[in-house]
C-alpha cells in the first residue's frame, strides 16, 4: 500500500487528489495550514486511509515527521490567487519558495519521489502558442508584485531540478493550466467561482479588462489523473510537464456561458483593471494555451472533460452549498 503526503491537502486540487488516490487504495496524509483550504473539502475521507494534519509546510519537525513515513510527496502548498498575490507579495515568496525548499530538503534525507506543483504564470509574456515545456519565459519588472508569483514558483522549479542534479533526489514537476471544478472559490480572485457566485445570485458579472483574454480551463479531476499518472512514470522523473485543457474561450465568452448554463439575469460589466487591483500598472495575458504533447507521449494524458460539463458540475456544487 503506497502512502502520500499532500502538501496543501485540504485545498481544492489538494483534497480532489486525495480523493483520487484514496480510489486507487493509497493512504494519504493531508498537511495543510487552512489558510486557503478547508476541513469541509476533506473531512468525508478521514478515516482509517487518510488523516489530516493542520501545520504549515514550512514547519521542520512536523514535516519530516510525515516525510520519513510517506512513499512519495505532492508538494502542493503555496500562495495562490491574484489578489491575495498583490496583497500578500511577501508572504507569497517566503510560503512558495521557504516551502519547496523544506519539502525537498526533507525528502532528500529519506530519498522520496516528490511531485512539485508549478504554474502556467512561469511562462510569463510568452507570445509562442501553445506554450511548450523548453520555452523560454518573460517576466515583468520586478517593482511590480504581479510577477512575484511567477518568479517565486519559477525558483520551486529551480530547486527541484537541483536537487535532482545534485543529489539524485526523484523530482517531477508540473504546471497548471487555470483548472477548475467544485470546491474552487472565489475570495483570491479565481475567474470561474467568482463568476458563477455573482450568476447565481443574478448580480452582475464583473469581467476585468476588455474581456478577449483568452484562457483554457481543464477540470479539476481530469488534472489529478493526469499527476497521478506522472507521479507512476519513471521516465518522467527530471522533468517538468504542462497539464491543461486545449479548450479555448475568451473571459467575456466564459462569462456568457455561466450566465447561460446557470439561468442567470445578470448584466456582464467590464471593469478596468485599475479598478478591480488598485494597481495602474497591473498587466495580464492576452492569450494562455498549453502544449500537452510532452505529457500525452509521456503517460498518455489529456483533459476529456468540456467546459461545460464542468461548470455544470460547480452549479451542482452552489447549488448544494444553498447559493
Amino acid at each position: 500500500m503506497t502512502h502520500a503526503l499532500i502538501t496543501g491537502g485540504a485545498g481544492f486540487i489538494g483534497s480532489h487528489l486525495a480523493e483520487a488516490l484514496l480510489a486507487q487504495g493509497y493512504t494519504v496524509t493531508l498537511l495543510d495550514n487552512l489558510s486557503t483550504g478547508n476541513r469541509e473539502n476533506v473531512a468525508p475521507l478521514l478515516g482509517a486511509q487518510a488523516r489530516l494534519v493542520v501545520e504549515d509546510v514550512r514547519h521542520a519537525l512536523v514535516l519530516d515527521r510525515w516525510m520519513s513515513e510517506c512513499d512519495v510527496v505532492f508538494h502542493l502548498a503555496a500562495m495562490v490567487g491574484v489578489q491575495r498575490i498583490l496583497q500578500q507579495p511577501v508572504s507569497t515568496i517566503k510560503v512558495n519558495i521557504g516551502g519547496t525548499e523544506a519539502v525537498l530538503d526533507a525528502a532528500q534525507r529519506y530519498h522520496k519521489k516528490v511531485l512539485i506543483a508549478s504554474t502556467s504564470e512561469v511562462y510569463g509574456k510568452g507570445v509562442s502558442f501553445p506554450f511548450n515545456e523548453d520555452d523560454d519565459t518573460r517576466l515583468g519588472p520586478s517593482l511590480r508584485s504581479r510577477w512575484s508569483y511567477a518568479a517565486s514558483k519559477a525558483i520551486d522549479e529551480f530547486l527541484g531540478f537541483a536537487y535532482h542534479a545534485e543529489f539524485g533526489l526523484p523530482v517531477v514537476l508540473f504546471r497548471l493550466f487555470n483548472t477548475i471544478g467544485p470546491r474552487q472559490q472565489g475570495q483570491y480572485g479565481m475567474v470561474v467561482p467568482r463568476f458563477m457566485q455573482w450568476a447565481l445570485k443574478n448580480e452582475p458579472i464583473q469581467v476585468y479588462g476588455d474581456g478577449e483574454q483568452q484562457r483554457c480551463f481543464c477540470n479539476v479531476k481530469d488534472a489529478v489523473q493526469g499527476i497521478i499518472a506522472l507521479s507512476q512514470a519513471e521516465a518522467a522523473v527530471g522533468q517538468v510537464f504542462n497539464i491543461g485543457s486545449q479548450e479555448e474561450v475568451t473571459i467575456r465568452q466564459l462569462a456568457e456561458r455561466v450566465k447561460e448554463r446557470s439561468g442567470s439575469t445578470s448584466e456582464i460589466r467590464l471593469i478596468p483593471y485599475n479598478e478591480a487591483y488598485d494597481d495602474d500598472g497591473f498587466e495580464d495575458f492576452r492569450r494562455r494555451v498549453p502544449g500537452i504533447e510532452k505529457t500525452r507521449q509521456m503517460v498518455k494524458w489529456e483533459a476529456t472533460t468540456s467546459l461545460d460539463t464542468t461548470l455544470d458540475q460547480m452549479i451542482d456544487y452552489y447549488h448544494q452549498r444553498g447559493i
